[in-house]
């Protein structure tokens, strides 16, 4: 993975290798230039948030993962830090629900998808994983959207149902909601226009969330859809938790 020379007796061990994955991933040319700024964002959130998985947290990522295994058309979608940091783990749910995975990305450049195809076949290959990978050629439009970042995959995106979206860009959130589709959002700022937008948003670090879901599907744990879940009630509670940890 390159040199990586922190000691795993840093306190802060898994924020340096994290920014290390992205920084290799920046020199692929798999991240946008304001990719790193998007990460310090919620870097800056995860701190105040105890940089570990909440309560509530935790239980939107059960509820989230009981509404991928009950769609019809599932879909995961990943942008450059997502892959870089998550990108094995998103493969291997994916693959547990049978369903594909599409690169859509905000800022597209054929460079960023093919380097990003690249990549993720790699991890593929190395795990011994089957899952389709999307998104290579767009060839649908999400409705209201202008420009590069409406493109996406008429057996992907455009014709799912229930759609996991780490790290998602405000008004691409909204257009999927208005879409009709259950929009799962991965997003460390609970007060982001996507995180207020989306049906079920997990307030963590996307890496701990797809650890936490192959978790709960390797102990073979019960997920139920959660009929009394209120998206606005969990972002109430991530931002409790801010004001607790520092009061």
């Amino acid at each position: 993975m390159g040199e990586f020379t922190a000691d795993k007796s840093h306190p802060r061990y898994e924020s340096l290798l994290k920014r290390h994955k992205l920084e290799l991933a920046a020199e692929k040319g798999m991240l946008a230039d304001s990719a790193l700024i998007a990460h310090g964002r919620g870097e800056a959130f995860d701190y105040l948030l105890g940089e570990k998985t909440s309560d509530n947290a935790y239980l939107a990522t059960k509820n989230a993962l009981a509404h991928l295994k009950a769609a019809k058309r599932p879909i995961i979608t990943v942008n450059g830090n997502t892959a870089a940091l998550a990108g094995k783990e998103l493969l291997q749910i994916a693959q547990y629900l049978d369903c594909p995975v599409e690169i859509n990305i905000f800022y597209r450049t054929e460079k960023r998808i093919s380097v990003m195809l690249e990549h993720l076949e790699r991890i593929k290959l190395e795990h011994n994983l089957s899952t389709k990978i999307l998104g290579e050629k767009p060839d649908s439009k999400i409705p209201g959207l202008e420009g590069p970042r409406a493109k996406c995959c008429h057996d992907g995106i455009y014709t799912s149902d229930v759609i996991l979206v780490p790290l998602e860009d405000g008004d691409r959130c909204e257009a999927l909601v208005k879409m009709g589709k259950t929009v799962i959002v991965v997003d460390l700022n609970p007060l982001s226009r996507s995180a207020k937008m989306a049906s079920i948003t997990i307030v963590d670090e996307i890496s701990r969330v797809a650890t936490n879901m192959l978790d709960i599907i390797d102990n073979e744990d019960t997920v139920d859809i959660d009929i009394d879940f209120v998206n606005n009630h969990n972002l109430q509670e991530s931002l409790n938790i801010i004001a607790s940890n520092y009061s």
